[in-house]
């Protein structure tokens, strides 16, 4: 497929930049690469409160693009479907390795566009807004485009209505990061082509639209000679009959969500902050009953874990999952220290957060007794939870004894992991369920410990765990998983696992060990041929 530039000439005669109609839905007229810039506006980068140092971008599917007049769906069981109004720059000529004062050079002209947006899928996408930003119908461009000879890029102008009510005005003039920057700073590492499209941020009024709003946006030069405009682009928010199929990310949405995607909390129709932290829940962003600030955390995707990926994990040593977590930078994802009671007791769950603090007599009376958070964690647990409890390495006093290990495994607990000490050992054995813990010791908690947090950002064996991440263990150890990660670790690490059973048994053959551990290219071969062949047996 071939893609084409808008035919853009030159500016008329009385020196008004020229409008042309450009389809850019049509297949032939696809851009070669949509990009999309996070932050520009000073406006939205106050309300967002992060400042960008540098650009950051988003690449956009092809078929995103939408015509004005067009529908746009918002999944069956959704709720965070947000419009931005944005310009867009259309690429005129090659730019490759351009400086900033020559990227605006490259540029034929400018459109309006909308970059639609799901929240309800940010949490699938770790950045990459693959699922909450290329759905069909979530880029409409148009529906014209005005030439750049004779516009100044400072002095454009992006307003959005809804419903005919004007939500965004904003002008290019003060931008973070002017257009010239943005294409010579794409251009170091790819080549900019004719018919390409930056989207370049969107000012402050961005929010959610409803099935049955109308959105429109315009582009214009209101100083530049004839006012010329990209009239406006116009796209109908309509109710799919569609919901997410249950083999990817569902929607999932928090306060956080909501308050991004409306804008603010006010619009949201959620309490201000500090109403919302006097009166939610202990553990979730809140004020405790003893007026302790609970600091917010993750809540656990428990879809994660299907059972195709629970196969794989148990097929899958913790040794290969903390190696391909390697390989994505991440270095220290393992609890350190804990030893499992039960030799060859495989564990896998959602983690769920304890932590204790050192013992001060005066705190201690107030938060150690009681229904105090040690038993609330315990008590709380879930199906699949596996709790895991901060306690700084302590080894003098124990944190979990028998009754509370049968009130988790009741509860539907895989297991309880701690870097402090364990009383009652032989009891918490008996029970069955399994625990890792750094030490037996018969003394009890209040010796060195106060309960302190449920549901928070803890340190446990040397790393950090938050509630939801995903917790594997074996005779090994234990690795924690981050959940936007899960997947493809997993995949990775059980085929991985598959090529060293098959070194395994090479090796056993006779075959010496080297360039077959690991593999050369030659041995890789040999591999994907068996593999090729095991998978035809099975499909």
């Amino acid at each position: 497929m071939t893609q084409s530039t808008p035919e853009i000439s030159g500016p008329q005669p009385s020196g008004t930049p020229t409008v042309t109609e450009h389809d850019f839905a049509d297949r032939g007229s696809r851009p070669g690469k949509l990009l999309a810039l996070h932050l520009n506006y000073p406006s939205r980068i106050a309300q967002r409160g992060r400042s960008p140092k540098f650009p950051g971008y988003f690449i956009k599917a092809g078929t995103s693009i939408a015509r004005s007049g067009d529908v746009i769906e918002r999944p069956a069981g959704t709720e965070l479907l947000a419009y931005e109004g944005e310009i867009a720059l259309v690429i005129g000529t090659e730019a490759r390795r351009v400086s900033p004062e020559q990227g605006w050079s490259h540029v034929a002209g400018v459109t309006a566009a909308n970059d639609w947006g799901l929240y309800d899928l940010r949490h699938a996408d770790k950045g990459s807004n693959v699922k909450n930003k290329s759905g069909d119908g979530y880029t409409p461009l148009g529906p014209a485009v005005i030439a750049t000879d004779g516009l100044d890029p400072e002095a454009l102008r992006v307003r959005t209505w809804v419903n005919g009510e004007l939500v965004q005005d904003d002008t290019t003039e003060g931008l973070v990061f002017p257009f010239g920057q943005l294409v010579a700073d794409l251009s170091q590492l790819m080549t900019l082509e004719p018919g390409d499209v930056i989207l370049t941020g969107t000012p402050a009024g961005s929010s959610v639209a409803q099935p049955g709003d109308v959105v429109e946006v315009e582009v214009d030069a209101p100083t530049a000679a004839g006012a010329p405009t990209t009239g406006r682009l116009v796209t109908r928010v309509v109710e799919s009959e569609h919901a997410m199929a249950p083999y990817g990310h569902g929607p999932q949405v928090d306060d956080t969500q909501r308050e991004e995607a409306w804008g603010s909390r006010e619009a949201a129709g959620l309490p201000p902050a500090a109403e919302d932290e006097a009166d939610d829940a202990a553990g979730s962003g809140a004020v405790d009953e003893h007026g302790r600030y609970v600091p917010s955390a993750p809540v656990a995707d428990r879809t994660l874990l299907t059972d195709e990926l629970r196969a794989k994990i148990n097929q899958t040593a913790v040794a290969t999952l903390t190696a391909q977590l390697q390989k994505r930078g991440i270095q220290n994802a393992t609890i350190d220290g804990p030893r499992p009671v039960h030799a060859g007791q495989r564990v896998l769950g959602y983690a769920k957060t304890l932590r204790y603090v050192p013992k001060r007599e005066d705190l201690a009376t107030k938060f150690g007794a009681g229904f105090n958070a040690q038993k609330r964690a315990i008590d709380s647990v879930e199906q699949d939870d596996v709790v895991v409890m901060e306690s700084r390495g302590e080894h003098g006093t124990g944190t979990l004894g028998d009754v509370l290990a049968l009130r988790a495994q009741v509860n539907g607990a895989n297991a309880v992991i701690t870097d402090g000490g364990m009383r009652d050992s032989a009891a918490v054995a008996e029970v069955g369920l399994q625990v890792y813990a750094n030490a037996s010791h018969p003394a009890t908690l209040a010796r060195r410990h106060i309960p302190w947090e449920v549901g928070g950002t803890i340190a446990c064996g040397g790393t950090t765990v938050q509630p939801g991440d995903i917790i594997v263990g074996d005779d090994d150890g234990v690795v924690v998983i981050p959940p936007d990660l899960l997947v493809e670790v997993v995949e990775d690490a059980y085929e991985q696992e598959q090529q060293d059973a098959w070194v395994f048994d090479q090796v056993k053959a006779g075959h010496p060990v080297d360039g077959l551990f690991p593999p050369n290219a030659q041995w890789k071969a040999k591999y994907q041929e068996f593999r090729d062949a095991q998978r035809r047996v099975e499909g």
